[in-house]
């Protein structure tokens, strides 16, 4: 990545007031690699027997996907850490879309845990988070404990499915994607709060530029970038992991849906039955407060007792 590049920051007082998103802002402003860009997150609770909570967002989302899980994690003793990816969220925004790359992303997220030092954590993640995420506890196994993962995958160049090669298709026609709108599709009691919260870090077209690349960085041959790491951390999931490991599989899910997620279930070592959600599309943790309690039942961190 080049030392600076062109980026815009969306204004603060997009994100006043919004439905169930009442966390304090945090920025870590000198992260190893981000040339320069700052990075917004979360850090709620602390750790007081659970771990930290790690939760991951993908594309077009952002930490807000989250909302109705945080409480939950903290209840049980754990510290909830939840960044916004560069592009996304409260984050800085690239203008050019070519800054965009999976290794650099990966790379970032790396450099986010190193530098806020977590550990015992539970990776959450869903869409993206689960192609990026996936692959760091082999590169930092200490600092890895458990797995709550929903409707993802790791992209491991392999045939597209027809589901992810449509949006993709969506994607490229629609540069100015309507975020609040598209989400509340697969949720239809999203209230119209909910619904601007979506759109809050998006003023216009320019601040959208990742949301316009991610469908493009998923690897789609064996030699594409982030392939063979993503194969490198199937096999590490499959042989090596010695946590715990969740997975919710939100059934209406017409791109990443039951048959992705129950072969990946096969690649997870050690991971209980998956939770199927009937009534929840892709953007699953939109139904997460009960997706977290059953997850902490079965790691066995319940209330604020931390292990049990």
């Amino acid at each position: 990545m080049p030392a600076a590049m062109e980026f815009l920051r969306t204004p603060d007082e997009r994100f006043d007031g919004l439905p169930g998103w009442g966390f304090a802002p945090r920025w870590l402003t000198a992260l190893p690699g981000a040339a320069g860009l700052r990075m917004h997150y979360i850090d709620e609770g602390r750790d007081t027997g659970g771990g930290t909570a790690l939760c991951l967002h993908g594309n077009p989302s952002w930490g807000y996907l989250y909302r109705s899980m945080v409480p939950v994690f903290v209840a049980a003793g754990m510290r909830v850490v939840a960044p916004d990816l560069i592009g996304f969220g409260r984050s800085d925004k690239p203008v050019d879309e070519a800054a965009h790359r999976f290794v650099w992303h990966r790379d970032l997220l790396r450099a986010f845990v190193e530098e806020l030092d977590l550990r015992d954590i539970t990776l959450v993640c869903q869409d993206w988070a689960g192609l990026l995420g996936l692959t760091l506890p082999m590169a930092m196994p200490q600092r890895f404990s458990r797995l709550l993962v929903m409707n993802t995958t790791l992209a491991t160049g392999e045939a597209l499915t027809e589901g992810f090669r449509q949006w993709r298709d969506y994607s490229s026609r629609t540069p100015d994607l309507e975020v609040g709108r598209m989400i509340a599709r697969g949720k239809p009691e999203m209230t119209p709060g909910e619904i601007a919260a979506y759109d809050a870090p998006f003023p216009d077209a320019r601040h959208k530029a990742a949301l316009r690349a991610f469908p493009n960085l998923v690897p789609d041959s064996p030699q594409a970038e982030g392939a063979a790491l993503s194969r490198e951390a199937l096999a590490w999931w499959r042989d090596r992991f010695e946590g715990s490991a969740f997975m919710a599989i939100g059934q209406r899910d017409p791109v990443l849906g039951e048959p992705t997620m129950r072969a990946l279930h096969a690649n997870l070592r050690g991971c209980a039955p998956p939770l199927v959600v009937p009534q929840a599309g892709h953007f699953v943790p939109e139904w997460g407060e009960p997706i977290a309690r059953a997850a902490l039942a079965s790691f066995g961190l319940t209330g604020g007792a931390g292990r049990q």
